[in-house]
């Protein structure tokens, strides 16, 4: 009876059973979706609103020695121009100093043994024009020249002079000629030739220290065959000439070495190039996205080779050096001219060298960072467990190593509910510079500790990941130096076109052919990158100023 009773009871609350069993299957599972939804809105409230604190990066900061301030520094540069002056301009310069005629008489024995008779003189040059050969410039002008012989054989006293024939004769040769003139003693003379001839000037010109060229010059007269008949004698006149042209020439040849000794000319250009290239250059600001630095040029050194001669050149070889630097704001560098010009051995000729040290603060290292990493995902070809977005990024200093601070939101890929943390990955380095990509690396990097337990909420996958972000961090994590590298040479190649002109015969001819990244350096505020530009300058002097 009792068990008929049970089933009855068991069959009658069957439908009741499974109501209640219904019941708290659908409150079981809404339960279940409820606590998922609490569970998944609290992370993300906890991502958005209140991110994963960073511990362990104070400490490791405090451990490490802070690195020394770096001390001002500048950079030794220097510019050894080759001054080519055409021996084209030397002789047109010349030539248009010296005087053209000349008109003289001359006083010797043979005019004083004629009596009343006078030799004049009357002398024209042609262009003059300059040679060279190794070590020495020399000059050339032709002569073209008239001489008279004028006047009464005999004394003034109109009386026969004893022995004038033998005298003349003796000067100009035999006893037969002596003869002939005593026979022509009160006679009148009126008598002309033509003559031709050269004035040689030779110099070897050595520079001073006072910014002067010592010429050094010597001077001789060349004549062909001068001859005339005297009283119906030929008689070579040259010793005729020369008495009188000598002096003359030896004169001309002392006023110009006295010019050119004191002529300041190479001191002046000097002085002028000296004041162009004490200046600031600006570099980066406007729209190249770097920020504004002016580099200082300071010269403070001068030098000079003694002068080369070719065929073609007068050269000169000047060599300034220069103190350079990197100032975030323009300067007004004071650069005195120095009195004295340093002799120097032959140098290099046509090198331009330029020192760049360039300072820049973390802060605008920071932007620069910052927009190469915002906005990359490692890895790129979202091949890992993990994605990882960079938010933001920053640079600091500490010890002997660079630090990289990565604020990246992470996400576990395989998560069911999507799982993800935002932390801040700190990545130790240290600085190598790539000299051929101009790019600045980190190398032994590392990450810090605290940046691995940043992952603990994205299990073990995500922390299996870790040395595979560390790789792709080394690849990725640089610091792009060309933009300030380009930007240097783009801005010290146009303060050189000043230099590039003709004007008044000078030509200068300069270009910047590289920029190359030779050291670094750091303190806790500042990266210190040391740049090198290269390039060639020559001058060409193809017109001198008026003497």
């Amino acid at each position: 009876m009792s068990g008929g009773l049970d089933t009855f009871i068991y069959y009658a609350t069957a439908p009741m059973r499974l109501l209640a069993r219904s019941w708290y299957l659908r409150w079981g599972l809404a339960a279940v979706c409820i606590v998922g939804f609490f569970f998944t809105a609290t992370l993300w409230a906890l991502n958005r609103f209140v991110p994963l604190a960073d511990t362990g990066l104070a400490e490791a900061l405090a451990i490490l020695k802070p690195p020394p301030a770096l001390q001002p520094v500048t950079r030794a540069s220097h510019v050894i121009t080759p001054v080519a002056i055409s021996l084209v301009a030397i002789g047109s310069t010349l030539d248009a100093a010296a005087p053209r005629d000349f008109s003289g008489k001359n006083n010797n024995p043979v005019t004083q043994l004629l009596g009343q008779a006078e030799i004049g003189l009357t002398v024209t040059r042609g262009t003059m024009y300059a040679t060279g050969q190794p070590g020495t410039l020399t000059v050339t002008t032709p002569l073209n020249g008239n001489l008279r012989v004028t006047g009464q054989i005999g004394n003034t006293a109109g009386k026969v002079a004893g022995g004038i024939g033998g005298s003349i004769g003796g000067l100009i040769g035999g006893g037969a000629v002596g003869k002939q003139i005593d026979s022509l003693v009160g006679k009148t003379l009126d008598q002309r030739t033509d003559f031709r001839g050269n004035v040689i000037v030779t110099s070897r010109p050595q520079l001073t220290s006072a910014w002067r060229i010592e010429p050094n010059l010597a001077g001789r007269l060349d004549f062909s065959d001068a001859s005339t008949n005297l009283a119906g004698v030929k008689v070579n006149l040259a010793n005729e000439i020369k008495p009188v042209l000598d002096p003359v020439v030896s004169s001309q040849i002392t006023a110009l070495q006295a010019r050119l000794r004191n002529d300041p000319m190479i001191e002046r250009s000097a002085r002028e190039q000296w004041a162009k290239m004490c200046r600031s250059i600006p570099l980066g600001g406007g729209k190249t996205g770097l920020p504004a630095l002016w580099l200082e040029m300071r010269p403070v050194r001068a030098a000079a080779a003694q002068p080369l001669v070719d065929t073609r050149n007068l050269t000169i070889t000047v060599g300034v050096q220069a103190e350079t630097r990197i100032l975030p704001s323009e300067t007004k560098p004071t650069c005195p001219f120095p009195a004295q010009l340093d002799l120097v051995p032959p140098m290099q000729d046509g090198v331009l060298a330029v020192g760049v040290p360039i300072d820049m603060p973390f802060t605008e290292l920071n932007k620069l960072l910052e927009q190469q990493l915002k906005g990359r995902r490692f890895p790129d070809d979202g091949s890992g467990p993990v994605d990882v977005e960079v938010l933001r990024a920053s640079l600091s200093a500490s010890g002997d190593r660079l630090l990289i601070s990565l604020r990246v939101k992470a996400r576990e890929k395989k998560s069911w509910f999507g799982l993800g943390t935002e932390a801040t990955v700190h990545v130790w380095g240290k600085p190598a510079l790539d000299q051929q990509s101009q790019i600045l690396r980190l190398t032994d990097i590392s990450l810090a500790v605290e940046s691995e337990a940043a992952f603990g909420l994205l299990g073990a996958a995500a922390r299996a990941a870790v040395p595979y972000l560390e790789k792709a961090l080394a690849e990725k994590a640089v610091l792009d130096l060309k933009p300030f590298a380009n930007d240097a040479r783009t801005k010290i190649a146009a303060a050189l076109t000043e230099f590039q002109q003709v004007a008044n015969g000078v030509h200068v001819d300069s270009a910047v052919t590289g920029l190359r990244l030779i050291g670094i350096e750091f303190d806790a505020k500042t990266l210190r990158v040391i740049a090198e530009a290269n390039g060639t300058v020559k001058v060409a002097v193809s017109q001198l100023p008026k003497m």
